[in-house]
């Protein structure tokens, strides 16, 4: 799913800071991001003693990336099937023209939209690309509806519907 991932979270903490503060990442910076992506709920000591730093340095450092944005959230990744939510849907949107509210409208619609997990705006003739996750396909199709096929902003829209989740993973390779 060229690294999409559908998630619904159940907590959320914002970290995104009021100005963004340039932050240079060393390599213990790297080191701590690694770990805290798959299990940031790692103990700070656990993560100290991997990093050979004490557990203030990397209470520190993680408060320091929280406030430069670096680490934008810390969430609960919940599985969708656990919470009765069977439908996968990737959907590939073309809006009517490309003008700046066009765009800004859709964004601002899908941004506020709680079935859409992710949105992006992309290049290639598609202007966005969706994952949606709903209970089944009759929620999806009163959701495209009211989305896709009775919005003005929409020329056409594609649906593709997940069969398997094959991987589904929300860190990135830190270089």
């Amino acid at each position: 799913m060229l690294g999409l991932v559908p998630q619904t979270a159940t907590k959320t903490h914002l970290m995104k800071p009021s100005v963004p503060t340039p932050r240079h990442l060393d390599a213990f910076d790297r080191a701590i991001l690694r770990i805290v992506q798959q299990d940031n709920k790692t103990p700070q000591r656990a993560i100290a003693e991997a990093v050979n730093l004490s557990a203030a340095a990397v209470q520190r450092r993680i408060a320091a990336m929280e406030e430069a944005g670096v680490i934008a959230r810390n969430v609960a990744i919940v599985d969708p099937e656990a919470v009765a939510l069977a439908i996968t849907a990737i959907v590939e949107l073309y809006l009517r023209d490309e003008r700046a509210t066009t765009v800004d409208a859709a964004k601002a619609l899908f941004r506020d939209t709680p079935e859409v997990q992710q949105c992006y705006y992309v290049t290639g003739g598609t202007s966005l690309v969706l994952i949606i996750v709903t209970q089944d396909m009759r929620a999806y199709e009163a959701l495209a509806r009211r989305l896709f096929e009775q919005n003005e902003l929409v020329q056409r829209y594609r649906t593709l519907i997940a069969l398997d989740r094959v991987k589904v993973d929300t860190s990135i390779t830190v270089p």
